[in-house]
């Protein structure tokens, strides 16, 4: 869910421009996707793009680039950790001590 001037909004139905989404997807930059869609690359449920600014949604049209369906990157998920003593903030160590990782 997005927020849109306070109203949350369904991720499926906004529409954004596809290239802009490819790059969002993690395919390529902006500038290459234009260049894919234009080459003819680029599908979206099952016809072929080439012309740019096409308004596509995320979660409902089938998108696929050289044939392959796109999959959206997962979110990042970010952990706080309060570090107990004992333990030194680092993946290893030489001298043997425990590290954050060993938690």
């Amino acid at each position: 869910m997005e927020k849109n001037n306070g109203r949350k909004l369904n991720i499926e139905q906004t529409e954004e421009r596809l290239q802009k989404l490819i790059a969002r997807f993690g395919v390529c930059s902006r500038r290459a996707a234009e260049e894919l869609i234009q080459q003819g690359r680029v599908s979206v449920n099952g016809k072929t793009v080439t012309t740019l600014g096409v308004k596509v949604r995320a979660g409902k049209d089938i998108i696929a680039v050289d044939g392959r369906l796109l999959a959206q990157k997962p979110e990042p998920i970010y952990l706080l950790l309060n570090k107990p003593s004992g333990y030194i903030c680092s993946a290893s160590d030489e001298r043997g001590r425990r590290t954050v990782l060993d938690l």
